[in-house]
């Protein structure tokens, strides 16, 4: 038998609830089906989101957003506008919401061991007035996701605290880690790693917007 066949795996709930002990009633009570002023607040001084969302064959994904403080705008308590800015084209998440809208939302502010948790649906936006409010240097975002929120809530802080995210003595040597475009020769039949460093400062230098 190997490791994985002798280890329990837990299948249900009720399985569930006998490793872990009922959560406290401010669990459930502190989750809002709207944006109020906290949360509110806590968007506008965030410059980094993480966005999840799910493939038509269920297939989860999840997407780094960034960009100055406040990218991310409420419309309302109940709406947020997201800017997609310039990236690879892929569009992994943009497909996944024209099959499956239900996304959540993880912001960060540098600093804050808390994160504002937000979850809702999404649909994929390109009203020119809309996304003209989101313009960097002159350059309006090519579509945004407009997100109806359906909860939101602060999270603890115990997982930044447990990782020191924010404390700069665990940051590493960045010479510790192969470059993108090292990587990607590695894993890319015939790519050249100094060409891949070379498209990518360029980009970064030249194409955020």
């Amino acid at each position: 038998m190997s490791v994985t066949d002798a280890e329990a795996a837990v299948t249900n709930h009720s399985e569930l609830r006998t490793v872990y002990r009922e959560p406290k009633p401010r669990a459930a009570q502190k989750v809002l089906d709207h944006l109020d002023s906290h949360c509110r607040r806590f968007i506008e001084m965030s410059p980094f989101c993480v966005l999840s969302s799910t493939g038509s064959d269920g297939r989860a994904d999840a997407s780094p957003r960034g960009d100055p403080p406040g990218f991310v705008k409420v419309l309302d308590d109940r709406t947020l506008l997201i800017p997609d800015r310039p990236g690879n084209n892929q569009v992994d998440t943009l497909q996944n919401i024209l099959k499956h809208p239900v996304v959540g939302l993880l912001f960060f502010v540098p600093g804050m061991n808390e994160t504002l948790r937000v979850c809702g649906s999404a649909e994929i936006v390109t009203d020119d007035e809309l996304l003209e409010s989101q313009s960097v240097g002159g350059r309006a975002p090519i579509s945004g996701l407009k997100i109806t929120v359906k909860d939101a809530f602060l999270h603890c802080g115990r997982a930044l605290i447990r990782s020191r995210l924010w404390d700069p003595e665990v940051q590493i040597d960045r010479s510790s880690y192969p470059t993108y475009g090292q990587v990607l020769a590695e894993q890319i039949a015939g790519a050249d790693a100094e060409a891949i460093d070379r498209d990518e400062h360029n980009a970064n230098r030249e194409k955020l917007y």
